[in-house]
């Protein structure tokens, strides 16, 4: 036991910024973090508005990370903060993040993890030389029922596995949002702020990182045809994605963010020689489950025999069955083991296992490296385009 509650500053996540909210309530929910600082918009009347809100001590609202890091270095260790969450668009994940660790501070990140491939192996660096905790919120893996899913696998419960299908549509960006300044749209369809992919980076990174994580193999190959439907958008807002898998797997990955009347439709489908799981994000608290030669079962969250199969689900489990867990509590559950693992960190000891149960900065690399070769396959008159190992 630390004896304390963890110390937690933010940078970005201003007045109207989605994700911010959905991080500091996340890292609250279970009562071992109090947010207790932060850099919340270059503005410096947004930022001050925002610790407002917040409630937050009004010197420690600072009006930007290099004003917090300078600041928060001087505090003593159960003063200052211990990590810092980084809730801005993608282009400033890298520089920010590095400033964090070279300060000594454990870092959550928001996705995708940096603005290009070169940014993401050079962070890869600054973490292992750092020794700091790292986490990329792809926090689709924070669900009970995809933990459950990836035990499954692993345990040889649907034989062979042979075909994964992952789709996630939505409608949002049906209509050019970022044409009336929609803040959201804005940065998401802007090529200096996003990237080089704007769909098949904000959302089908989820996509393959969720199909990686469940089938426990990474993504060797990929075959795309990225679209912009959307006249004069400078990003992809559609994608449709041919995967192969180490070991032999086939799948397929299709993105939209032009899907008409689509909110947040999520599904994961998995299938072996034996038996196949579906999940699906709209409805998360349950796992179908379907054989070859029997019934359709549907295993519920909480239940006795999850939590028998997979000690990962009822770890990230908080209710019983019948009491819905959804998209705040995946992203708890991830900062509830970044957060054991700090603690660890702390009192020199070993975390257990189950804590380290959160996406790293592997991960992040492993998701830039899917986007540029989805964009590079996309160009290419060639069927197949490989994904570099790192």
């Amino acid at each position: 036991m630390l004896g304390r509650r963890l110390k937690m500053g933010m940078v970005g996540g201003g007045p109207g910024a989605f994700i911010g909210d959905v991080h500091r309530r996340a890292a609250l929910l279970d009562g071992g973090v109090e947010l207790v600082a932060g850099a919340f918009s270059a503005d410096k009347k947004k930022a001050e508005e925002k610790g407002r809100d917040l409630l937050l001590d009004p010197s420690r609202v600072y009006a930007s990370l290099d004003a917090m890091v300078e600041h928060e270095s001087t505090l003593p260790l159960g003063e200052r903060v211990d990590l810092v969450t980084v809730a801005t668009p993608n282009h400033l994940h890298f520089p920010m993040a590095r400033r964090l660790l070279r300060a000594g501070f454990h870092v959550v990140c928001d996705k995708p993890m940096t603005h290009g491939v070169k940014e993401a192996r050079a962070l890869k660096r600054e973490v292992d030389k750092s020794g700091n905790v790292f986490a990329l919120t792809y926090n689709y893996t924070g669900y009970p029922m995809v933990k459950l899913a990836r035990d499954l696998v692993r345990m040889g419960h649907l034989g062979h596995v042979r075909k994964v299908v992952v789709e996630y549509p939505q409608g949002w960006l049906a209509t050019p949002l970022e044409r009336i300044g929609m803040k959201q749209a804005v940065w998401r369809t802007n090529p200096d702020q996003s990237g080089s992919a704007g769909c098949i980076g904000d959302i089908g990174s989820h996509g393959a990182n969720l199909s990686e994580y469940i089938l426990g193999q990474r993504i060797t190959d990929v075959s795309a045809d990225l679209s912009t439907f959307v006249d004069g958008r400078a990003l992809d807002d559609d994608g449709s994605v041919l995967l192969r898998f180490e070991g032999g797997p086939r799948g397929a990955l299709l993105t939209s963010q032009v899907s008409v009347g689509e909110e947040n439709g999520l599904t994961a489908r998995v299938y072996g020689d034996k038996r196949g799981v579906r999940w699906s994000q709209e409805r998360p608290d349950q796992l179908q489950v379907t054989a070859l030669d029997g019934p359709e079962e549907t295993w519920s969250r909480g239940s006795d025999y999850v939590a028998a199969m997979s000690p990962a689900a009822a770890r990230a489990t908080r209710l019983p069955p019948g009491h819905p867990e959804g998209f705040i509590e995946s992203f708890a559950n991830i900062y509830n083991n970044v957060c054991d693992a700090i603690c660890a960190r702390i009192l020199g000891t070993e975390p257990d296992t189950l804590a380290l149960d959160y996406p790293t900065v592997d991960d992040g690399l492993r998701g830039m490296l899917f986007i540029e070769s989805v964009v590079k396959s996309t160009r290419s008159r060639q069927k197949w385009t490989r994904v570099p190992e790192r």
